[in-house]
Protein backbone atom coordinates (compact mmCIF):
# COMPACT_ATOMS: atom_id res chain seq x y z
CA UNK A 1 0.00 0.00 0.00
CA UNK A 2 1.23 2.86 -1.17
CA UNK A 3 1.39 6.10 0.44
CA UNK A 4 2.61 9.42 -1.44
CA UNK A 5 3.61 12.66 0.41
CA UNK A 6 2.24 14.49 -1.88
CA UNK A 7 -1.84 15.76 -2.74
CA UNK A 8 -4.25 12.74 -2.61
CA UNK A 9 -5.90 12.49 -6.10
CA UNK A 10 -8.98 10.12 -6.76
CA UNK A 11 -10.06 7.54 -8.84
CA UNK A 12 -13.31 5.54 -9.35
CA UNK A 13 -13.83 2.52 -11.88
CA UNK A 14 -16.69 0.46 -12.33
CA UNK A 15 -19.46 -0.96 -14.07
CA UNK A 16 -23.62 -0.14 -13.49
CA UNK A 17 -26.52 -0.99 -15.25
CA UNK A 18 -25.95 1.63 -18.15
CA UNK A 19 -22.80 0.07 -18.98
CA UNK A 20 -23.23 -4.01 -17.90
CA UNK A 21 -25.92 -6.05 -18.63
CA UNK A 22 -26.99 -8.16 -15.17
CA UNK A 23 -26.03 -11.27 -16.79
CA UNK A 24 -22.09 -9.56 -15.88
CA UNK A 25 -23.06 -7.34 -12.63
CA UNK A 26 -24.66 -10.26 -11.03
CA UNK A 27 -21.02 -12.29 -11.59
CA UNK A 28 -19.29 -8.83 -10.04
CA UNK A 29 -21.46 -8.49 -7.39
CA UNK A 30 -20.26 -8.81 -3.97
CA UNK A 31 -22.15 -10.31 -1.34
CA UNK A 32 -22.50 -7.63 2.42
CA UNK A 33 -20.69 -10.50 4.45
CA UNK A 34 -17.86 -10.33 1.97
CA UNK A 35 -17.48 -6.66 1.57
CA UNK A 36 -14.92 -6.22 4.21
CA UNK A 37 -12.55 -8.68 2.26
CA UNK A 38 -12.96 -7.30 -0.63
CA UNK A 39 -11.77 -3.80 0.61
CA UNK A 40 -9.16 -5.36 2.07
CA UNK A 41 -7.75 -6.39 -1.01
CA UNK A 42 -8.70 -3.10 -2.64
CA UNK A 43 -6.38 -1.84 0.04
CA UNK A 44 -3.51 -3.62 -0.33
CA UNK A 45 -3.41 -3.06 -4.23
CA UNK A 46 -0.32 -1.44 -5.78
CA UNK A 47 -0.95 2.12 -5.62
CA UNK A 48 -3.79 2.47 -3.54
CA UNK A 49 -3.69 4.70 -0.39
CA UNK A 50 -7.25 4.73 0.78
CA UNK A 51 -10.54 2.24 -0.73
CA UNK A 52 -14.16 2.06 -0.60
CA UNK A 53 -16.01 -0.10 -2.62
CA UNK A 54 -19.95 0.21 -3.99
CA UNK A 55 -21.44 -2.65 -4.56
CA UNK A 56 -25.29 -2.94 -5.54
CA UNK A 57 -27.71 -4.61 -7.35
CA UNK A 58 -26.83 -1.61 -10.49
CA UNK A 59 -23.73 -1.49 -10.10
CA UNK A 60 -20.15 -2.43 -8.40
CA UNK A 61 -17.48 0.67 -8.27
CA UNK A 62 -14.05 0.83 -6.79
CA UNK A 63 -13.13 4.09 -5.11
CA UNK A 64 -9.49 5.14 -4.22
CA UNK A 65 -7.25 7.51 -2.96
CA UNK A 66 -3.81 7.25 -4.47
CA UNK A 67 -0.55 9.70 -4.49
CA UNK A 68 1.82 9.56 -7.95
CA UNK A 69 1.26 6.12 -9.71
CA UNK A 70 -2.20 5.72 -10.97
CA UNK A 71 -3.76 2.45 -9.31
CA UNK A 72 -4.54 -0.46 -12.22
CA UNK A 73 -7.70 -0.86 -11.15
CA UNK A 74 -8.74 -3.13 -14.36
CA UNK A 75 -6.00 -5.10 -12.86
CA UNK A 76 -7.96 -5.56 -9.73
CA UNK A 77 -11.21 -6.81 -11.82
CA UNK A 78 -9.26 -9.33 -13.06
CA UNK A 79 -7.52 -11.00 -10.48
CA UNK A 80 -10.81 -10.58 -7.97
CA UNK A 81 -13.39 -11.87 -10.55
CA UNK A 82 -13.85 -14.43 -12.42
CA UNK A 83 -14.60 -12.99 -15.60
CA UNK A 84 -12.69 -12.79 -18.67
CA UNK A 85 -10.98 -9.78 -18.82
CA UNK A 86 -12.15 -9.14 -22.84
CA UNK A 87 -15.84 -9.70 -21.73
CA UNK A 88 -15.19 -7.46 -18.73
CA UNK A 89 -13.39 -4.59 -19.68
CA UNK A 90 -15.44 -3.23 -22.39
CA UNK A 91 -17.60 -2.35 -19.69
CA UNK A 92 -15.66 -0.45 -17.31
CA UNK A 93 -15.42 3.03 -16.90
CA UNK A 94 -13.04 5.40 -14.97
CA UNK A 95 -12.92 8.66 -13.93
CA UNK A 96 -10.31 11.07 -12.28
CA UNK A 97 -10.22 13.75 -10.08
CA UNK A 98 -12.94 16.04 -10.17
CA UNK A 99 -14.82 13.66 -12.31
CA UNK A 100 -14.62 11.15 -10.09
CA UNK A 101 -16.01 13.59 -7.60
CA UNK A 102 -18.51 14.43 -9.59
CA UNK A 103 -19.75 10.81 -9.96
CA UNK A 104 -19.72 10.04 -6.92
CA UNK A 105 -22.02 13.20 -5.54
CA UNK A 106 -24.06 11.73 -8.78
CA UNK A 107 -24.98 8.19 -7.68
CA UNK A 108 -25.33 9.42 -3.91
CA UNK A 109 -27.58 11.94 -4.81
CA UNK A 110 -29.22 9.04 -6.79
CA UNK A 111 -28.78 10.92 -10.21
CA UNK A 112 -27.22 7.82 -11.67
CA UNK A 113 -29.86 5.60 -10.19
CA UNK A 114 -31.78 3.41 -12.80
CA UNK A 115 -34.59 4.91 -10.99
CA UNK A 116 -34.10 8.53 -10.82
CA UNK A 117 -34.58 9.80 -7.24
CA UNK A 118 -34.87 6.80 -5.60
CA UNK A 119 -33.64 7.08 -1.66
CA UNK A 120 -31.93 3.43 -1.34
CA UNK A 121 -28.44 4.56 -2.77
CA UNK A 122 -27.88 6.84 -0.58
CA UNK A 123 -28.13 4.29 2.27
CA UNK A 124 -26.10 1.80 0.34
CA UNK A 125 -23.09 3.97 0.23
CA UNK A 126 -23.19 4.92 3.56
CA UNK A 127 -23.17 1.14 4.27
CA UNK A 128 -20.30 0.79 2.12
CA UNK A 129 -18.27 3.82 3.83
CA UNK A 130 -18.90 2.80 7.39
CA UNK A 131 -17.24 -0.72 6.14
CA UNK A 132 -14.43 0.97 5.10
CA UNK A 133 -13.88 3.24 7.79
CA UNK A 134 -13.87 0.28 9.97
CA UNK A 135 -10.94 -1.15 8.86
CA UNK A 136 -9.21 2.19 8.48
CA UNK A 137 -9.75 2.22 4.32
CA UNK A 138 -10.84 5.54 4.29
CA UNK A 139 -8.74 8.20 6.29
CA UNK A 140 -8.73 11.96 5.78
CA UNK A 141 -9.08 11.82 2.18
CA UNK A 142 -11.71 9.39 1.20
CA UNK A 143 -13.65 10.58 4.49
CA UNK A 144 -13.59 14.15 3.15
CA UNK A 145 -14.84 13.33 0.19
CA UNK A 146 -17.58 11.06 1.46
CA UNK A 147 -19.02 13.42 4.03
CA UNK A 148 -19.19 16.16 1.35
CA UNK A 149 -20.72 13.38 -0.60
CA UNK A 150 -23.69 12.73 1.92
CA UNK A 151 -24.09 16.45 2.20
CA UNK A 152 -24.60 17.38 -1.84
CA UNK A 153 -27.21 14.48 -0.85
CA UNK A 154 -28.54 16.34 1.53
CA UNK A 155 -29.00 19.81 -0.45
CA UNK A 156 -30.33 17.74 -3.80
CA UNK A 157 -33.21 16.25 -1.74
CA UNK A 158 -33.89 19.23 0.37
CA UNK A 159 -33.42 21.95 -2.53
CA UNK A 160 -35.04 19.91 -5.33
CA UNK A 161 -38.33 17.79 -5.91
CA UNK A 162 -36.15 15.19 -7.35
CA UNK A 163 -37.17 12.85 -4.21
CA UNK A 164 -41.03 14.08 -3.84
CA UNK A 165 -42.49 11.25 -5.46
CA UNK A 166 -39.69 9.01 -5.24
CA UNK A 167 -39.91 5.13 -6.11
CA UNK A 168 -37.68 2.70 -5.82
CA UNK A 169 -36.91 -0.46 -7.94
CA UNK A 170 -39.86 -2.67 -5.48
CA UNK A 171 -42.56 0.00 -6.87
CA UNK A 172 -41.34 -0.14 -10.21
CA UNK A 173 -41.81 -3.55 -10.03
CA UNK A 174 -44.79 -3.47 -8.07
CA UNK A 175 -46.26 -1.04 -11.19
CA UNK A 176 -44.96 -3.22 -13.25
CA UNK A 177 -47.14 -6.23 -12.06
CA UNK A 178 -50.47 -4.16 -11.90
CA UNK A 179 -49.78 -3.44 -15.80
CA UNK A 180 -49.46 -6.90 -16.49
CA UNK A 181 -52.58 -8.02 -14.54
CA UNK A 182 -54.47 -4.93 -14.55
CA UNK A 183 -55.44 -4.94 -11.34
CA UNK A 184 -53.93 -6.47 -8.40
CA UNK A 185 -57.32 -7.03 -6.67
CA UNK A 186 -57.61 -10.48 -5.12
CA UNK A 187 -54.24 -11.11 -6.12
CA UNK A 188 -51.47 -13.63 -3.91
CA UNK A 189 -48.09 -12.09 -4.10
CA UNK A 190 -45.12 -14.00 -2.77
CA UNK A 191 -42.09 -12.34 -1.40
CA UNK A 192 -38.65 -14.34 -1.80
CA UNK A 193 -36.84 -12.73 0.96
CA UNK A 194 -36.81 -10.03 3.59
CA UNK A 195 -34.68 -7.55 3.11
CA UNK A 196 -35.53 -3.80 2.55
CA UNK A 197 -36.19 -4.46 -0.88
CA UNK A 198 -39.15 -6.90 -0.05
CA UNK A 199 -40.43 -4.39 2.90
CA UNK A 200 -40.49 -1.65 0.21
CA UNK A 201 -42.93 -4.53 -2.49
CA UNK A 202 -44.96 -5.37 0.30
CA UNK A 203 -45.76 -1.92 1.10
CA UNK A 204 -46.85 -0.96 -2.49
CA UNK A 205 -48.70 -3.77 -3.26
CA UNK A 206 -50.72 -3.36 -0.38
CA UNK A 207 -51.49 0.14 -1.54
CA UNK A 208 -52.18 -1.33 -5.26
CA UNK A 209 -55.17 -3.75 -3.64
CA UNK A 210 -53.53 -6.77 -3.53
CA UNK A 211 -55.12 -9.30 -1.16
CA UNK A 212 -52.85 -11.41 0.90
CA UNK A 213 -48.65 -11.52 0.83
CA UNK A 214 -47.06 -14.54 1.66
CA UNK A 215 -43.37 -14.53 2.43
CA UNK A 216 -41.05 -16.79 2.99
CA UNK A 217 -37.36 -16.20 3.95
CA UNK A 218 -33.99 -18.62 4.85
CA UNK A 219 -34.11 -17.01 8.30
CA UNK A 220 -37.48 -17.64 9.62
CA UNK A 221 -37.20 -14.90 12.08
CA UNK A 222 -36.97 -11.85 9.58
CA UNK A 223 -39.53 -13.63 7.69
CA UNK A 224 -41.70 -13.69 10.53
CA UNK A 225 -41.29 -9.87 11.59
CA UNK A 226 -41.78 -8.80 7.63
CA UNK A 227 -45.07 -11.02 7.48
CA UNK A 228 -46.28 -9.10 10.70
CA UNK A 229 -45.61 -5.72 9.48
CA UNK A 230 -48.04 -6.58 6.47
CA UNK A 231 -50.62 -9.12 8.36
CA UNK A 232 -48.77 -11.40 5.91
CA UNK A 233 -48.24 -15.20 5.70
CA UNK A 234 -45.50 -17.43 6.61
CA UNK A 235 -44.25 -20.03 4.30
CA UNK A 236 -41.06 -21.93 5.55
CA UNK A 237 -38.32 -21.79 3.07
CA UNK A 238 -38.00 -25.34 2.75
CA UNK A 239 -41.31 -25.85 0.96
CA UNK A 240 -40.95 -22.80 -1.09
CA UNK A 241 -41.01 -25.12 -4.34
CA UNK A 242 -44.40 -26.45 -3.32
CA UNK A 243 -46.31 -23.92 -1.76
CA UNK A 244 -44.77 -21.30 -4.49
CA UNK A 245 -47.96 -22.13 -6.57
CA UNK A 246 -50.37 -20.48 -4.35
CA UNK A 247 -48.66 -17.00 -5.58
CA UNK A 248 -49.93 -15.10 -8.55
CA UNK A 249 -46.81 -13.09 -8.22
CA UNK A 250 -43.88 -14.13 -7.41
CA UNK A 251 -41.27 -11.15 -6.37
CA UNK A 252 -37.57 -12.55 -5.35
CA UNK A 253 -35.39 -10.52 -3.48
CA UNK A 254 -32.49 -12.46 -1.76
CA UNK A 255 -28.49 -12.97 -1.70
CA UNK A 256 -28.31 -16.28 -3.34
CA UNK A 257 -25.52 -16.99 -4.55
CA UNK A 258 -27.83 -19.66 -7.17
CA UNK A 259 -30.78 -19.83 -8.95
CA UNK A 260 -33.75 -20.62 -6.90
CA UNK A 261 -36.00 -21.52 -9.20
CA UNK A 262 -35.05 -23.21 -12.53
CA UNK A 263 -37.42 -23.90 -15.25
CA UNK A 264 -38.38 -27.56 -14.00
CA UNK A 265 -39.68 -25.47 -11.25
CA UNK A 266 -41.60 -23.38 -13.42
CA UNK A 267 -43.35 -26.39 -15.01
CA UNK A 268 -44.22 -28.10 -11.95
CA UNK A 269 -45.89 -24.61 -10.22
CA UNK A 270 -47.83 -24.34 -13.38
CA UNK A 271 -49.30 -27.98 -13.43
CA UNK A 272 -50.12 -27.23 -10.11
CA UNK A 273 -51.73 -24.31 -10.88
CA UNK A 274 -53.52 -25.71 -13.50
CA UNK A 275 -52.11 -23.44 -16.26
CA UNK A 276 -52.90 -20.04 -14.71
CA UNK A 277 -50.46 -17.97 -15.46
CA UNK A 278 -47.86 -16.98 -13.07
CA UNK A 279 -45.24 -13.69 -12.87
CA UNK A 280 -41.83 -13.53 -11.29
CA UNK A 281 -40.27 -10.48 -10.56
CA UNK A 282 -36.71 -10.91 -9.85
CA UNK A 283 -34.70 -7.77 -8.60
CA UNK A 284 -32.27 -9.54 -6.93
CA UNK A 285 -28.47 -9.68 -8.08
CA UNK A 286 -27.26 -12.20 -8.93
CA UNK A 287 -30.82 -13.43 -9.94
CA UNK A 288 -32.98 -15.38 -8.27
CA UNK A 289 -34.54 -16.88 -11.37
CA UNK A 290 -33.10 -18.81 -13.98
CA UNK A 291 -33.87 -16.90 -17.22
CA UNK A 292 -34.74 -20.35 -19.02
CA UNK A 293 -37.90 -20.29 -16.70
CA UNK A 294 -39.11 -17.71 -19.29
CA UNK A 295 -39.43 -20.35 -21.72
CA UNK A 296 -42.21 -22.16 -19.78
CA UNK A 297 -45.73 -21.27 -21.51
CA UNK A 298 -47.92 -19.20 -18.53
CA UNK A 299 -44.53 -18.04 -16.88
CA UNK A 300 -43.74 -14.16 -17.03
CA UNK A 301 -40.12 -13.29 -16.27
CA UNK A 302 -38.75 -9.52 -15.75
CA UNK A 303 -35.25 -9.39 -14.62
CA UNK A 304 -33.74 -5.80 -13.18
CA UNK A 305 -32.81 -4.84 -16.46
CA UNK A 306 -36.35 -5.06 -17.48
CA UNK A 307 -37.31 -2.70 -15.07
CA UNK A 308 -35.72 -0.25 -16.72
CA UNK A 309 -38.23 0.24 -19.56
CA UNK A 310 -40.67 1.07 -16.49
CA UNK A 311 -38.86 3.18 -14.57
CA UNK A 312 -37.63 5.43 -17.71
CA UNK A 313 -41.46 6.63 -17.94
CA UNK A 314 -40.57 8.10 -14.59
CA UNK A 315 -37.89 10.09 -16.06
CA UNK A 316 -40.25 12.90 -18.34
CA UNK A 317 -41.18 14.11 -14.53
CA UNK A 318 -38.04 14.47 -12.99
CA UNK A 319 -36.23 15.98 -15.83
CA UNK A 320 -36.60 19.39 -14.80
CA UNK A 321 -35.53 18.64 -11.12
CA UNK A 322 -32.63 16.74 -12.74
CA UNK A 323 -31.37 19.71 -14.38
CA UNK A 324 -31.60 21.89 -10.76
CA UNK A 325 -30.17 18.57 -8.39
CA UNK A 326 -27.49 18.82 -11.39
CA UNK A 327 -26.27 22.33 -11.44
CA UNK A 328 -26.32 22.06 -7.82
CA UNK A 329 -23.42 18.96 -8.32
CA UNK A 330 -21.32 21.02 -10.65
CA UNK A 331 -21.30 23.81 -8.15
CA UNK A 332 -20.01 21.41 -5.06
CA UNK A 333 -17.94 19.55 -7.07
CA UNK A 334 -16.23 23.20 -7.67
CA UNK A 335 -16.24 24.09 -4.34
CA UNK A 336 -14.76 20.83 -2.84
CA UNK A 337 -11.68 21.04 -5.50
CA UNK A 338 -11.10 24.62 -4.16
CA UNK A 339 -11.39 23.57 -0.21
CA UNK A 340 -9.05 20.39 -1.68
CA UNK A 341 -6.24 22.78 -2.86
CA UNK A 342 -6.68 25.04 0.24
CA UNK A 343 -6.14 22.20 2.48
CA UNK A 344 -3.53 20.63 0.61
CA UNK A 345 -1.46 24.26 0.32
CA UNK A 346 -0.99 24.60 4.41
CA UNK A 347 1.84 22.30 4.30
CA UNK A 348 3.69 24.38 2.55
CA UNK A 349 2.31 27.55 4.13
CA UNK A 350 3.83 25.99 7.71
CA UNK A 351 6.74 24.51 6.08
CA UNK A 352 7.57 28.29 4.07
CA UNK A 353 7.19 30.04 8.30
CA UNK A 354 9.78 27.43 9.07
CA UNK A 355 12.34 27.96 7.12
CA UNK A 356 11.97 31.75 7.80
CA UNK A 357 11.93 31.22 10.94
CA UNK A 358 15.14 29.02 10.65
CA UNK A 359 17.30 31.53 8.75
CA UNK A 360 16.24 34.02 11.74
CA UNK A 361 17.36 31.99 14.44
CA UNK A 362 20.58 31.32 12.11
CA UNK A 363 21.28 34.85 11.69
CA UNK A 364 20.81 35.62 15.22
CA UNK A 365 23.04 33.08 16.19
CA UNK A 366 25.87 34.44 13.65
CA UNK A 367 25.14 38.34 15.22
CA UNK A 368 25.45 37.13 19.25
CA UNK A 369 28.94 37.92 19.80
CA UNK A 370 28.11 41.24 18.11
CA UNK A 371 24.71 41.74 20.44
CA UNK A 372 26.88 40.67 23.63
CA UNK A 373 26.66 44.16 24.87
CA UNK A 374 23.09 44.26 24.93
CA UNK A 375 20.69 44.31 28.06
CA UNK A 376 17.29 41.56 28.27
CA UNK A 377 14.94 44.18 26.68
CA UNK A 378 17.11 45.55 24.32
CA UNK A 379 17.69 41.53 22.90
CA UNK A 380 13.91 41.15 22.82
CA UNK A 381 13.55 44.29 20.96
CA UNK A 382 16.25 42.51 18.50
CA UNK A 383 14.21 39.46 18.45
CA UNK A 384 10.95 41.01 18.17
CA UNK A 385 12.67 42.85 15.30
CA UNK A 386 13.55 40.32 13.69
CA UNK A 387 10.60 38.12 13.80
CA UNK A 388 8.59 41.34 12.73
CA UNK A 389 10.90 41.40 9.39
CA UNK A 390 10.91 38.03 8.64
CA UNK A 391 6.93 38.54 8.90
CA UNK A 392 6.60 41.21 6.22
CA UNK A 393 8.80 38.93 3.78
CA UNK A 394 6.45 36.22 4.77
CA UNK A 395 3.45 37.92 3.83
CA UNK A 396 3.38 38.08 0.19
CA UNK A 397 4.81 34.60 -0.33
CA UNK A 398 1.71 33.28 1.48
CA UNK A 399 -0.52 35.61 0.19
CA UNK A 400 0.44 33.97 -2.86
CA UNK A 401 0.18 30.13 -2.27
CA UNK A 402 -3.30 30.65 -0.80
CA UNK A 403 -4.32 32.67 -4.05
CA UNK A 404 -2.85 29.73 -5.90
CA UNK A 405 -4.45 26.79 -4.17
CA UNK A 406 -8.05 28.72 -3.55
CA UNK A 407 -8.03 29.32 -8.00
CA UNK A 408 -7.01 25.57 -8.03
CA UNK A 409 -3.81 26.81 -10.00
CA UNK A 410 -1.54 22.98 -9.58
CA UNK A 411 1.21 24.85 -11.83
CA UNK A 412 1.91 27.91 -9.73
CA UNK A 413 1.40 26.27 -6.70
CA UNK A 414 4.28 24.09 -8.07
CA UNK A 415 6.45 26.87 -9.38
CA UNK A 416 6.26 28.45 -5.99
CA UNK A 417 7.08 25.37 -4.23
CA UNK A 418 9.96 24.97 -6.34
CA UNK A 419 10.54 28.36 -5.51
CA UNK A 420 10.96 28.56 -2.15
CA UNK A 421 12.35 24.64 -1.17
CA UNK A 422 8.81 23.74 -0.18
CA UNK A 423 9.15 19.62 -0.03
CA UNK A 424 6.13 18.37 1.27
CA UNK A 425 7.46 15.43 2.89
CA UNK A 426 9.66 17.99 4.78
CA UNK A 427 6.88 20.69 5.27
CA UNK A 428 4.35 18.79 6.88
CA UNK A 429 6.68 18.04 10.37
CA UNK A 430 9.30 18.92 12.19
CA UNK A 431 12.37 19.58 9.87
CA UNK A 432 15.12 16.55 10.55
CA UNK A 433 18.17 17.93 11.70
CA UNK A 434 19.81 18.06 7.96
CA UNK A 435 17.60 20.38 7.09
CA UNK A 436 18.11 22.78 9.51
CA UNK A 437 21.53 22.63 9.14
CA UNK A 438 21.44 23.68 5.74
CA UNK A 439 18.62 26.25 5.82
CA UNK A 440 21.46 28.23 8.50
CA UNK A 441 24.30 27.42 6.14
CA UNK A 442 25.28 29.43 3.10
CA UNK A 443 22.32 28.47 0.79
CA UNK A 444 18.99 30.03 2.57
CA UNK A 445 15.84 30.78 0.14
CA UNK A 446 17.19 34.43 0.67
CA UNK A 447 19.35 35.38 2.96
CA UNK A 448 19.60 38.71 4.68
CA UNK A 449 23.57 40.25 3.85
CA UNK A 450 25.82 40.17 7.13
CA UNK A 451 25.89 43.86 8.36
CA UNK A 452 28.17 45.08 11.04
CA UNK A 453 26.36 46.47 13.78
CA UNK A 454 27.90 48.72 17.02
CA UNK A 455 26.08 46.71 19.55
CA UNK A 456 25.47 49.88 21.52
CA UNK A 457 24.15 52.25 18.73
CA UNK A 458 21.69 48.90 18.23
CA UNK A 459 20.47 48.85 21.02
CA UNK A 460 19.74 52.85 21.38
CA UNK A 461 17.86 52.92 18.24
CA UNK A 462 16.06 49.94 19.28
CA UNK A 463 14.79 51.19 22.66
CA UNK A 464 12.17 54.16 21.40
CA UNK A 465 10.68 51.18 19.13
CA UNK A 466 10.75 47.92 21.09
CA UNK A 467 7.29 48.26 22.12
CA UNK A 468 5.88 48.98 18.76
CA UNK A 469 8.31 46.26 16.43
CA UNK A 470 7.11 43.62 19.20
CA UNK A 471 3.42 44.69 18.16
CA UNK A 472 4.04 44.56 14.88
CA UNK A 473 5.54 41.17 14.95
CA UNK A 474 2.99 39.43 16.71
CA UNK A 475 -0.02 41.58 15.05
CA UNK A 476 1.77 40.16 11.37
CA UNK A 477 2.50 36.93 12.52
CA UNK A 478 -0.94 36.58 13.93
CA UNK A 479 -2.43 38.29 10.81
CA UNK A 480 -1.05 35.52 8.59
CA UNK A 481 -0.84 32.49 10.33
CA UNK A 482 -3.64 32.78 13.04
CA UNK A 483 -3.54 31.77 16.82
CA UNK A 484 -0.95 29.84 17.60
CA UNK A 485 1.33 30.15 14.60
CA UNK A 486 -1.45 27.71 12.81
CA UNK A 487 -2.68 28.62 9.21
CA UNK A 488 -6.58 29.89 10.08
Amino acid sequence: MSHASGSMKFLLTGVNHKTAPVELREQLAIPGERLADATRSLLAHPGVSEAMIVSTCNRVELLAAYGEALPDMAAFFDEHFSVAPADLHPHLYQHRDSEAVRHLFRVASSLDSMVVGEPQILGQVKESYTVARALGAVRSHLDRLLQCAFSVAKKVRTETQIGSSSVSIASVAVDLSRKIFGSLEGKRVLLVGAGKMSELAARHLLQQGASSILVTNRTEERAMRLARNFNGHIIPFGELHVRASEADIVITSTGSAEFLFRREHGQQLLHRRKGRPMFFIDIAVPRDVDPEMNRVDGVFLYDIDDLQTVAASNMADRSREATSAERIITEEVVRFARRASTLDVVPSLVGLQQNIELMRQAEMRRAQVRLQGLSVEQHAAVEALTRGLANKFLHLPLQALRAAAQQGDAARLEMLRETFRLDPELSSGENPASVQSELASASPVFALPHIEVDAGAAASSLEPAKEQNATTAGGEASAILGPGGKHP
